[in-house]
């Protein structure tokens, strides 16, 4: 079974469209995907990311019969990290690894969309980045173009490697648009090389 983990160097930086080329570019492959949001908070009437992304999912592969339920298992009013937005509930690390063993059954390629960034916490000793190596996933990381973002680049690829987390990351190129070329891309280009950018995923 693929399981990738997509996650951020941030809040609001673009995981869930990520989360959607990444699975039309699968499901263009053949493969029959699914999707999976431990937690979304924010969330007052429905998770509008989870239910967005359910959607997508069950035109691409209508074999995908999972509720919003089991798409988005923990749902939390509060728009802050899950260890805030939980109150007194606790977050049960076996019946996620349930839930996406249930999922798998009606796929084969599990896209996992995180909240925040990699080291939003969960409980006082778990953070994002630890679910990555719970469930068994590849993560791909997604950036910014903004200002400021070299640092917040080496610095979640620093956290990934410090976990021996295999990944991938791809910029985002949809704030600063204008002034990055200029103020980021020159020193990114001479660090890493080649970019990869999310429209250009296809």
């Amino acid at each position: 079974m693929n399981r990738v983990f997509i996650t951020a160097t941030n809040t609001d930086v673009g995981k869930t469209y990520a989360s959607e080329q990444i699975l039309k570019y699968y499901a263009n492959k053949g493969l029959k995907v699914g999707y999976f949001k431990p937690c979304e908070t924010g969330v007052i009437k429905e998770p509008l990311d989870g239910s967005k992304m359910l959607n997508l999912v069950k035109k691409l592969n209508p074999k995908f019969k999972a509720t919003i339920e089991d798409v988005v298992p923990y749902q939390f009013k509060l728009p802050a990290a899950p260890y805030v937005a939980k109150e007194d509930q606790n977050i049960d690390l076996e019946f996620l690894k349930d839930k996406i063993n249930y999922l798998e059954t009606m796929c084969d390629f599990l896209v996992i969309e995180g909240a925040g960034g990699l080291k939003v916490p969960i409980k006082k000793d778990l953070f994002m980045v630890d679910l990555i190596n719970i469930f068994e996933a590849k993560a791909i990381l997604i950036a910014p173009s903004k200002l400021g973002c070299i640092n917040d680049i080496l610095l979640s690829i620093e956290c990934l490697k410090g976990k021996n987390i295999d990944f991938d990351w791809y910029i985002n190129l949809f704030q600063d648009k204008d002034s990055y070329k200029e103020v980021s891309k020159p020193f990114l280009e001479d660090y890493f090389g080649k970019l990869n950018y999310l429209h250009e995923l296809d």
